[in-house]
């Protein structure tokens, strides 16, 4: 067997991966769906990646017009709307091929890819009228919206929500009152998705109300800066009696816990899958580094200090890939509901921990260079952060996953 020297394995470090290349996948996936994923890698190598340095140096603000021509080789790619139906403007991508998508954006930093024309879910559970006026410009870019739940004393726990809702008269629409924190793009938006509990003989009804930015009775109270650079802010919201009509509600009264579930499953998923694409990247930047770099009289790579944690951070990157794939796959499939919520919240819980691990690492493998904001282990390292976090806390998905393996059993957890 032939054994190559140092010098020679590092003229075979291949770099990262052309734009052009797929990854091979252990998962079957059709032509379609590997077309979608090529899409989505030249997009994130070609209009994402190049402005991340500008994005930061802006605070995560880019120009007007760099932002519409995000928006319009979003569209072209036929990248915009992804699980929304082609009815409505969107692609009607499967988990599968949303989630490999993601995995892409999970590539590059500060957030650019929120600029890509998209809406919520639970546009597809509103009335026609609302999907016409809100969700189809949504689609083309036109407008933004922004989904507000948590609350001073209701974070990972959305059962605390205090917001509440009360009848006007005798069908003549409701009126809402409370506060909300942390409304990711409620700076941008032109319509909020509020959870509020209608307050109706007796009883709290969780419930989703559509509510247009532009309503007597909104008032933004605060807007904190955050750890990362990210185009949109995360402001505190006031609602002071706020009207809206009886067709303002998604999903009927006391629906808004059901849809919410769907909500933080879809949103976990992505998460993982990001999280996954992060280490990928990472990985890429830090071991073509390690290979070239040379100190002492060789590769860093060659220093068991270096190369260790970049292998322990490939086996998370592997292992997490397969476990955010696979809740894909049962989602597709039309698996329980409640265990691919509880195999999302897994998935969300191992790859937000492993790539901020895989960070912290890479800046360390980096060095001085590691510390630099030019650099995307330093941006991936304050950006990865919050994904342990917002759409529930790392203790919130053990809490889920310990539940999961109660009440679904444990084979079926680890299936």
């Amino acid at each position: 067997m032939e054994v190559k020297s140092a010098a020679a394995s590092q003229t075979d470090a291949p770099g990262p991966m052309p734009a052009d290349a797929l990854a091979e996948i252990p998962f079957e996936l059709d032509e379609k769906t590997r077309a979608i994923q090529l899409r989505a890698r030249k997009f994130t190598e070609e209009v994402l990646i190049p402005l991340e340095e500008e994005a930061e140096r802006r605070g995560g603000i880019l120009p007007d017009d760099v932002v519409a021509d995000v928006k319009r080789e979003a569209i072209a790619a036929r990248l915009n709307g992804p699980l929304h139906s082609p009815d409505h403007g969107g692609q009607g991508f499967t988990r599968m091929q949303w989630a490999l998508v993601e995995e892409q954006y999970g590539r590059s930093t500060n957030a650019i890819h929120w600029h890509i024309p998209n809406g919520y879910n639970v546009w597809e559970h509103a009335s026609a009228e609302h999907r016409s006026r809100w969700l189809e410009p949504l689609l083309r870019g036109e407008i933004r919206d922004a989904y507000a739940v948590t609350e001073r004393n209701a974070g990972s726990d959305p059962s605390g929500i205090e917001a509440t809702a009360h009848r006007i008269g005798d069908g003549g629409g409701f009126r809402i009152n409370g506060e909300k924190w942390f409304v990711t793009s409620g700076d941008v938006c032109s319509v909020l998705v509020v959870m509020a509990n209608l307050i109706e003989d007796g009883e709290s009804l969780p419930t989703l109300f559509v509510v247009d930015r532009e309503l007597p009775g909104i008032d933004y109270v605060d807007d904190p800066a955050f750890t990362h650079s990210y185009p949109d802010g995360h402001p505190t919201i006031v609602f002071r009696d706020v009207e809206v009509g009886p067709e303002d509600v998604i999903g009927g009264v006391g629906g808004g816990d059901d849809l919410q579930r769907a909500w933080f499953m879809e949103e976990r998923l992505a998460i993982a899958a990001r999280c996954v694409g992060a280490m990928w990247r990472l990985l890429d930047e830090t071991v073509d580094w390690a290979a070239n770099r040379i100190q002492g009289g060789g590769r860093i790579l060659d220093h068991q200090g270096v190369s260790f944690p970049l292998a322990d951070s490939a086996a998370d990157a592997a292992a997490g890939r397969l476990l955010a794939l696979t809740v894909a796959e049962l989602a597709d499939a039309g698996a329980d509901p409640k265990l691919v919520h509880n195999k999302a919240s897994m998935a969300k819980l191992f790859t937000s921990e492993a790539a901020w691990r895989c960070a912290d690492r890479c800046v360390q493998a980096f060095g001085g260079r590691g510390y630099l904001r030019s650099n995307v282990a330093e941006r991936f390292l304050r950006e990865l952060r919050v994904d342990r976090i917002w759409e529930g806390t790392s203790e919130i998905q053990r809490l889920i996953v310990a539940r999961g393996l109660e009440r679904r059993g444990v084979e079926r957890m680890l299936h």
